[in-house]
């Protein structure tokens, strides 16, 4: 449910879905690759009834970014475009009495030892 809200909050802010879910071998995961103008965007999507125990962007710990980064790195290498722009934002989406949809640009970057 989170996932699709963020989707719909996305499209309408001018983003274009490119794909949902993608997979890469070996482990890596993305929920959404998107664009924004000319930018790359993966984002992972965190959802939660409430802040009682944290922001949902805490759940994006340092073992979840690298299941994303691996995802995103794959993706790159099957663009065979090494010099796109890209980025990763985390899609905060609270489904309790708010009802509230948070957007968090570059919400992490890729380590200094990463390449692709």
């Amino acid at each position: 449910m989170g996932e699709e809200i963020a989707v719909r909050h996305l499209r309408r802010h001018g983003y274009k879905i490119l794909r949902r879910n993608f997979r890469a071998p070996r482990g890596g995961e993305v929920d959404i690759v998107c664009r924004q103008g000319k930018e790359l965007v993966f984002v992972e999507v965190k959802t939660r009834s409430s802040e009682e125990f944290g922001r949902p962007l805490d759940a994006v710990d340092q073992k979840k970014r690298r299941l994303i980064i691996r995802g995103a790195m794959k993706w790159l290498r099957l663009l065979d475009m090494p010099d796109i722009t890209f980025r990763f934002d985390v899609v905060e989406v609270l489904t309790g009495p708010s009802g509230e949809v948070r957007v968090i640009e570059n919400a992490f970057q890729l380590p200094d030892n990463y390449s692709y």
